[in-house]
């Protein structure tokens, strides 16, 4: 059985928390910043947690995390 290769993009952009979550970061927040609320803005910042509908997925993309 051949080694299974991680999807680089994913790797960058989501990372294991202790309990086994997945972590990343919330999109919204790279432009088009002028029209966006302060309190949007900073709510943005924080990193969220993977729905645990896509878990089966991402474990599939990254194997080896």
């Amino acid at each position: 059985m051949p080694k299974i290769k991680t999807k680089r993009a994913a790797a960058k952009r989501f990372k294991l928390t202790g309990t086994g979550k997945l972590k990343r970061n919330k999109a919204y927040r790279r432009h088009i910043l002028t029209k966006k609320t302060t309190k949007l803005k900073r709510s943005l910042r924080k990193p969220a947690m993977t729905d645990s509908t896509n878990i089966k997925n991402m474990k599939k993309i990254l194997p080896y995390l």
